[in-house]
């Protein structure tokens, strides 16, 4: 009975042990303040969004040549790096990164990110702070059918790229590249409709007379890119000259504002993230240990036992002699 008493309490001290250490050591661990996550750490997990936001507008905002061709001759103003770097400090003239980073429309990733997701805003006035002015038509925009439907400037561009969503064509289409794709996902209708028409003949398609501006791809900075979506007479003069009359009497028309037939735009999935396991608090691990070195304690216990008898004997002989 005292023998098996013994063992237990070896057993208790073990774990008593294990568990004390291992609180200490969990609660220091706690008391850590969590590491700042920049856009480097984004990639761990967002490697295609990386990818993407690398090679568009906005990764290469601060290092485009043709901005910093225009930056350089015009004296190198602070006031263009509000919106070509992340985190530019007026006061200090000092920024935080190249290019329009994660933090730039996204903020500081919470602590406990990805347990809390990262806020997200899909409005036009998160895309105004830098899109506005001369950088963008906005009375050409609040005029479109577009605006007047609620569509938002992410229902067509990529906002990692800043370029416009890529859209796979049917199987029998010959335009498998062709940016009317994008159209299509809502004007399904009016694209049935046109695929018998002479323009479609011709290989023009949906961008080639409303959306002319993607064309100029040699345009200077802050050219103002025409979002109203509405094909002047100035598109139709581009093949029509001669057959209508010169291009200098085109006269624009005024805009319509009659209604126009779309159907409800493709869902967009969006990519998924496995979510961070909740942490386990260090009461939590001060447990598990206690019971690892109870159990622990219950297989040494018994080596213990006849060691510590072995001495005790052994110091009792040295003694009697």
């Amino acid at each position: 009975m005292t023998s098996r008493i013994e063992r237990l309490l070896i057993a208790v001290m073990f774990a008593l042990l294990a568990a004390g250490v291992t609180l200490i050591i969990a609660s220091a661990q706690g008391n850590i303040p969590p590491a700042v996550q920049t856009s480097s750490d984004c990639v761990v997990c967002h490697t295609e969004f990386q990818m993407t936001w690398q090679s568009g507008a906005h990764g290469q905002a601060g290092s485009d040549p043709l901005f910093l061709g225009q930056w350089n001759a015009q004296g190198k103003p602070g006031a263009c790096l509000v919106c070509h770097t992340t985190g530019y400090d007026p006061a200090t003239a000092t920024y935080k990164a190249d290019g329009v980073t994660c933090e730039a429309c996204h903020g500081t990733a919470p602590a406990d990110h990805p347990k809390t997701p990262m806020p997200v805003d899909r409005s036009t006035d998160m895309c105004g702070r830098c899109h506005s002015d001369t950088r963008f038509g906005w009375q050409d925009w609040k005029i479109s059918t577009h605006y007047q439907r609620g569509m938002d400037c992410a229902t067509c561009h990529d906002p990692h790229s800043a370029a416009l969503k890529k859209v796979a064509a049917p199987r029998d289409s010959q335009k498998s590249d062709d940016v009317s794709q994008l159209c299509i996902t809502c004007h399904k209708e009016s694209s049935m409709d046109f695929s018998y028409t002479a323009h479609a003949q011709k290989d023009i398609s949906c961008v080639d007379c409303h959306v002319k501006h993607l064309e100029n791809v040699d345009r200077e900075a802050h050219t103002v890119p025409d979002h109203s979506f509405n094909a002047s007479l100035k598109s139709c003069n581009t093949c029509h000259a001669q057959q209508m009359h010169s291009a200098t009497e085109a006269i624009s028309p005024e805009v319509s504002t009659g209604p126009v037939s779309i159907e409800p735009a493709a869902e967009v999935k969006s990519a998924s993230v496995t979510p961070e396991p909740d942490p386990v608090s260090p009461m939590g691990f001060s447990a598990l240990a206690g019971l690892i070195g109870l159990a622990g304690g219950m297989v040494l216990a018994p080596w213990l036992e006849r060691w510590y008898h072995r001495t005790v004997k052994h110091n009792r002989e040295e003694d009697n002699e």
